[in-house]
C-alpha cells in the first residue's frame, strides 16, 4: 500500500513536471478567437486518528484526491460570450471517475449595470464557491470545510437555468455594488457525500435535486481593499429511490423518497487585501427541514459554520496561511422515527456535533503553472450526524475517536 501511494504521487508530481510549459491553447473558429484552459490536481492525506473524506487515510495514508478539468470560452461579440467546463474528480468513494459537465453557458452583458447568462451556470454563493474547483487560485488545498465541504461539492457548484447580474458604481465615491440573482434547477450525481453517506443506512438514491434560487449582493467599499457581501440560497429538492425501513429493518427493501419543507442558506463574508495580506472570514446557516420516508417522517437539520483565514505573500514563490474554521450540526427527527425513540442530536458541544479545525499552509510556487502546498489540519470532533461534513461511518467501522490530525500534500497545475 506505502509503494503504491508512492508511486501514484510520483507518477502525479511527473505528469505537472511535464506540463509546465504548457500556456492557455488558441484557435481560431468562423473568425473567433477560442481559448482552451484547464488545470489538474493531485493530493495526499494522512490521519492519525479517524479516516477522512471517504478514504482510507489513517496507516500510510492515501493518495486517492485527484481531479482535473478543461474549459473553452469564445467570444462571440464585445457583449456575447459563450464557455463550457468538463470536470471530472476522484476523491475516495466521491467522484469515482464519472465525468460531467461542469458548467456551460451563454452570456450577454447589454450594459455594466445589467447582464444575462443560461445554460448550466456556476452558482454565485460566498466568496469562493463558483472558483472552488480552481485550486490553483487558493492558498490552502482544502478551503475551510465548515463553508466549502468538498464532499458536497455537488450540492452549490452549479444550477441550470439562468442569471441577471450586474455592477453599480456609487456616487460620493462609496464603492461599487455588485449583484447576482438565479433560478434553476440543482441536480446531483449519485458519487456524492449524501448519497454515499445515507447508502450506510440502506437508503439508495436513483435521483436527487430540485428547484434552486437566490441571489448574491457584494460591495466593494471605498475602504481600499476591503469588500463584504451577503448570499442567500433557497431550495426545494426531492430524492428518490430505496431503502431499508428502519422502523422494520427485516422486512425488505421499500421505495423511499424525501422532500422539501424547507431548504435554506443564509452567507455572510467579507475580504480585506493590503499589501501581500490578505485576510476573508464567512458565515453559513443552513437549514434543511424535510420530510423522509415518504412522509413518515421528519428531519430537521441546523448547520452552522465560520472561519477566519489569513494569507501572506512571504516571497516571490513562497505564500503562508492560516484559518480557524468552526461547524457545529443539530438533528431533530420527527413523526414515526421520533415516536419510535431515535434520538435527537442537539448538544453541539459533544464531538459527533461539531468540528474545530485548526489549519496551517505552505503553498510553493514553482512556477507559473506549477504549485506544491503542504497543509496541516488539527481537528476537535466528527460531526457524525444526518449530513454530512467529511467523516464517514463506512471508512470508520471501529467508530470515531474525539480528535484528528492530518497532513495534506497537494500540487496542482493550470495552462
Amino acid at each position: 500500500m506505502c509503494r503504491r501511494t508512492v508511486l501514484l504521487l510520483s507518477i502525479s508530481f511527473s505528469f505537472c513536471a511535464a506540463r509546465l510549459s504548457l500556456q492557455a491553447q488558441e484557435f481560431k473558429l468562423f473568425d473567433r478567437q477560442v481559448q482552451i484552459h484547464g488545470f489538474a490536481s493531485q493530493g495526499f492525506v494522512h490521519t492519525n486518528d479517524n479516516n477522512w473524506l471517504t478514504m482510507n487515510t489513517g496507516n500510510v495514508g492515501s493518495g486517492e484526491f485527484t481531479d482535473f478539468g478543461v474549459n473553452a470560452a469564445v467570444e462571440i461579440t464585445d457583449k456575447f460570450r459563450v464557455g463550457a467546463q468538463i470536470y471530472d474528480r476522484n476523491l475516495g468513494q466521491l467522484g469515482r471517475w464519472h465525468p460531467s459537465l461542469d458548467w456551460g453557458f451563454a452570456d450577454y452583458r447589454f450594459k455594466p449595470w445589467f447582464g444575462v447568462r443560461g445554460g448550466k451556470v456556476k452558482t454565485t454563493l460566498g466568496l469562493y464557491t463558483d472558483t472552488q474547483d480552481l485550486d490553483f487560485l487558493h492558498t490552502f488545498a482544502l478551503l475551510p470545510q465548515s463553508v466549502y465541504a468538498i464532499d458536497l461539492r455537488d450540492s452549490t457548484i452549479a444550477h441550470t437555468g439562468g442569471d441577471i447580474y450586474g455592477s453599480v458604481i456609487l456616487r460620493r465615491h462609496l464603492g461599487t455594488l455588485s449583484y447576482t440573482a438565479y433560478a434553476g434547477h440543482r441536480s446531483d450525481t449519485m458519487h456524492s457525500g449524501y448519497p454515499y453517506l445515507l447508502s450506510k443506512y440502506g437508503t439508495n438514491f436513483n435521483s436527487f435535486g430540485g428547484l434552486q434560487y437566490g441571489g448574491d449582493l457584494r460591495w466593494n467599499t471605498p475602504i481600499r481593499g476591503l469588500l463584504v457581501g451577503v448570499s442567500r440560497l433557497d431550495q426545494d429538492t426531492t430524492g428518490k429511490g430505496t431503502s431499508v425501513d428502519p422502523l422494520n429493518p427485516g422486512g425488505g427493501i421499500i421505495s423511499y423518497s424525501e422532500s422539501s419543507k424547507a431548504d435554506w442558506t443564509n452567507q455572510f463574508y467579507g475580504q480585506y487585501t493590503v499589501g501581500k495580506l490578505r485576510i476573508d472570514s464567512e458565515y453559513r446557516r443552513y437549514v434543511r427541514d424535510q420530510f423522509i420516508f415518504s412522509g413518515a417522517s421528519s428531519n430537521l437539520t441546523d448547520v452552522r459554520g465560520w472561519y477566519i483565514a489569513g494569507a501572506y505573500r512571504v516571497a516571490k514563490r513562497l505564500e503562508l496561511g492560516s484559518y480557524y474554521s468552526r461547524y457545529a450540526i443539530t438533528s431533530v427527527l420527527g413523526g414515526a422515527m421520533h415516536d419510535a425513540g431515535f434520538p435527537d442530536q442537539t448538544d453541539t458541544s459533544l464531538p459527533a456535533n461539531h468540528i474545530y479545525d485548526k489549519v496551517v499552509t505552505a503553498r510553493i510556487d514553482l512556477n507559473k503553472f506549477w504549485n506544491v502546498k503542504i497543509e496541516g489540519h488539527f481537528m476537535d470532533g466528527y460531526g457524525n450526524s444526518t449530513y454530512p461534513d467529511g467523516f464517514y461511518p463506512q471508512v470508520n467501522p471501529q467508530g470515531f475517536k474525539p480528535n484528528t490530525n492530518a497532513l495534506v500534500l497537494k500540487t496542482s497545475v493550470n495552462f
